[in-house]
């Protein structure tokens, strides 16, 4: 048996231990990559730890922990009524602002991560605070983001359209703009039906009700009751697999809210938003680190108010670090081992040309679930070249919907944005929604390079 077909089994028995023991799947991914890498590819542990995303793992630690702070001085609270008041109590739109503003993010330039995790946290607050069904948030928030990033002037877009014009191929920039666009908003639209997101219409934010249950999700499951994050119980949480609703006590008031619900802006929260207005410039203008970046700025909320930050660093979500560094180090095992190319290679070699430009969007959808996508993008495009020099499938097309699957699966809660996402959920039993989070992705990745080869690249063949 090769190594690489080792290494793909190893990938499946990592999801099936997962599942049935809940274990958490990065440890169990570290594990794999130091028997894969060093018994089957004969890395030594410099080699395998070579794969270790540091920058994913700073931006996770710096972001959470920064808007953990914001959570416990009230800023989080000041910006909700903010945006409600900005949507005039409307709940129904909350979730399509945050679409609209990570998609404004990703086309005029923002990576996106980087306009995730500014958007995330201030998204997953509302969803908790207005009972949102956390799964149609999150998932809004990252189709937003990958509905404009491929605008010419995006970081993926001037990428992929870079190695095409390198490889001599045909392009369209506006054609890869638009197949992204309006991928993502049906995809957008069909999750917010599902998630229960039409029987938010008529609802104020008044009338929110605190304690209701979440809608089932696409996936059959209920959203948790409010409780705090990733407990196991306790007061205010169901237990696992009850979808209904938990009677919990009306929250203490708070000293700083004037009456009517209005929330004063503090010494502390005004610094605190500050801090969110230069991590913004800091990321999108100089182009600096948003997880270092992050970390910075909490670490002068800090010293300067103690007090607010002292539970911070509870509340950063250490099991969604381990979770998404193991997987994506054992990813980097594979990639280096020359897994990806070889089965690649093997997909190139079939003699149909649709069956063969499908699964090349397998491939790109089902990687990228686990790694950097425009790093497979780059990846793939070069490998797919020869096949697309032969003239039996369109150009345009397959770049589009290549890159299309590629990116859509960042909802994957081991990609960075689902990772995000899922790191700044609030009240929530975060194992179900890690559960609810790789169903969906599951599910993206299933249907969606075949949706996309369908309706974009059959119409295509030449």
């Amino acid at each position: 048996m090769s190594a690489e077909l080792i290494s793909i089994l190893v990938l499946a028995v990592i999801f099936v231990v997962a599942t049935t023991r809940s274990v958490n799947m990065g440890a169990l991914a570290f594990a794999a990559a130091f028997g894969v890498g060093t018994l089957a590819a004969g890395f030594d542990a410099e080699e395998v730890f070579a794969g270790f995303p540091g920058d994913l793992f700073v931006v996770l630690v710096g972001v959470t922990y920064f808007f953990a702070i914001a959570r416990a001085n009230g800023t989080t609270d000041w910006l909700v009524h903010a945006g409600i008041r900005m949507v005039r109590g409307r709940v129904v739109l909350i979730p399509w602002v945050m679409f609209a503003v990570t998609g404004v993010l990703t086309a005029i330039g923002a990576v996106s991560p980087a306009a995730v995790a500014i958007v995330a946290p201030l998204a997953m607050g509302f969803a908790a605070k207005y009972r949102i069904h956390p799964l149609l948030m999150g998932a809004l928030v990252v189709h937003g983001a990958q509905a404009g990033g491929f605008s010419p002037i995006s970081i993926y877009g001037s990428t992929v359209n870079s190695i095409v014009a390198s490889e001599g191929l045909p392009g369209n920039e506006l054609a890869l703009f638009a197949a992204s666009l309006v991928v993502n908003l049906v995809i957008a639209a069909v999750i917010f039906v599902a998630c229960g997101g039409m029987r938010l219409r008529g609802t104020g934010a008044s009338a929110a009700p605190a304690t209701a249950a979440e809608p089932e999700g696409p996936a059959g499951s209920a959203g948790s009751a409010p409780g705090k994050s990733g407990s196991g119980g306790g007061e205010g949480t169901a237990a696992a697999g009850d979808p209904r609703p938990v009677a919990t006590a009306p929250p203490a008031a708070d000293p700083e809210e004037e009456p009517g619900g209005t929330v004063t802006l503090t010494p502390a929260r005004f610094a605190t938003l500050a801090g969110l207005a230069v991590l913004v410039a800091a990321v999108l203008v100089f182009d600096l680190d948003a997880g270092l970046t992050a970390i910075a700025l909490a670490v002068v909320l800090a010293v300067i108010w103690p007090q607010d930050s002292k539970e911070a660093v509870n509340g950063i979500t250490w099991p969604t670090v381990l979770l998404v560094c193991g997987m994506l180090t054992y990813v980097n095992v594979l990639d280096e081992m020359g897994t990806i190319e070889w089965a690649g290679e093997g997909v190139a070699a079939i003699g149909v040309p649709l069956i063969a430009a499908l699964l090349f969007c397998y491939i790109g959808g089902f990687v990228s679930a686990f790694a950097s996508s425009v790093g497979i993008i780059g990846a793939l495009i070069p490998l797919v070249v020869p096949f697309l020099e032969k003239g039996e499938i369109g150009v345009v097309g397959m770049v589009a919907a290549l890159s299309v699957s590629a990116t859509v699966v960042d909802v994957s809660p081991f990609s960075t944005n689902g990772a995000l996402v899922l790191a700044s959920a609030e009240e929530v039993d975060r194992d179900r929604f890690f559960r609810q989070l790789m169903i969906y992705g599951g599910a993206v990745t299933a249907a969606v390079p075949a949706l996309v080869w369908l309706a974009i690249v059959v119409p295509g063949l030449g």
